[in-house]
């Protein structure tokens, strides 16, 4: 670890700015780890955060980062499955975009052995994500039909991925023809252009007017009515992003006809425990397929940390697909 007892990080400037800091080097309480950051994950509560959206919770850094890759430097007092040297990546509830972050140690990941810092810096937020949602809340079987809006985000690039090689169908919108022949290639059965089609007709006629069983929607507003036309009897939509606004005006009815669930979820607030119960699911289950190179964290592009702010304009811009990683 360095010398110095302060490290640059990237701050929040104002509601459009990041800028670059000197910050005291953070100190692990009994069950942290101190990580030598080599790479951070861009993601949209980020940005959320960046303007004032979406506060980091009591006791977390201000910093914005979500997910990081690196080597731990430190070890708090109790923790004891984990060593100096060890090249991990974690979920974080703040903090990523600087040299060096605290980590809780039960969300620490190893590095799985072909991956680089930048690829493993692109797992943690959208693999924590999709399994809480589409596997444990949703409860996801082989059966089901999976609709994700967003198939190029990192979270969508996540779910096409996961919900094939657990045997699922899943369907995605997208913006563009360039981005839904990605999403097929990726391994999606149909991908809707939203700007083109429109998506409830399009998911009726894939279905024989049956819907599907899972939405994953990052959307909200407006959406919400018309992913109740498209769901399937005992059908359930898991709302984690809300791009559209948080209202909606919709008719109970299909929800008692149909017997749907409408839940929903934020990850950052939960405490490390139900974090950590996830971190071993994926361990578990999903780490040996990035072992053996089934799925994978498709990254866009990389930035040096001292250009966050072009990164968050990137991805204000949609332009992207898959990860955006900092390197440090």
């Amino acid at each position: 670890m360095s010398a110095n007892k302060t490290m640059l990080a990237m701050t929040i400037a104002d509601s459009a700015t990041l800028k670059p800091t000197q910050r005291p080097i953070p100190q692990p309480s009994e069950n942290q780890v101190l990580i030598q950051v080599a790479a951070a994950g861009v993601n949209r509560p980020d940005i959320m955060q960046r303007k004032g959206l979406y506060p980091a919770p009591i006791g977390a850094s201000d910093i914005p980062g979500l997910e990081i890759a690196g080597t731990i430097v430190k070890l708090g007092a109790n923790v004891a499955n984990l060593n100096i040297g060890d090249k991990v990546c974690a979920l974080v509830t703040g903090g990523g975009y600087a040299e060096y972050c605290l980590a809780s140690a039960p969300l620490c990941l190893p590095i799985v052995s072909h991956h680089n810092f930048i690829e493993a810096a692109g797992i943690p937020e959208t693999f924590f994500t999709v399994w809480s949602n589409v596997f444990d809340r949703a409860n996801f079987s082989k059966h089901d039909i999976v609709l994700v809006h967003g198939g190029t985000s990192g979270i969508g690039t996540t779910a096409i991925q996961l919900v094939k090689a657990f045997g699922g169908r899943i369907f995605v919108t997208a913006s563009s023809e360039a981005k839904c022949q990605f999403c097929m290639t990726l391994g999606a059965d149909a991908a809707i252009n939203y700007q083109l089609q429109d998506f409830v007709t399009e998911v009726n006629q894939l279905t024989n007017q049956q819907g599907v069983n899972i939405i994953l929607d990052m959307i909200g507003g407006n959406y919400l009515p018309r992913n109740i036309k498209c769901m399937a009897e005992d059908a359930r939509l898991v709302q984690i992003a809300l791009q559209h606004g948080i209202s909606a005006e919709l008719s109970l009815l299909p929800i008692m006809l149909k017997r749907l669930t409408i839940t929903g979820s934020t990850l950052r607030a939960r405490n490390d425990d139900f974090k950590a119960a996830i971190a071993n699911k994926l361990q578990q289950i999903v780490w040996p397929l990035l072992a053996n190179g089934k799925i994978r964290p498709v990254i866009n592009s990389t930035f040096n940390l001292e250009d966050a702010n072009q990164a968050h304009a990137l991805m204000e811009s949609s332009q992207h697909i898959g990860k955006i990683i900092l390197t440090v």
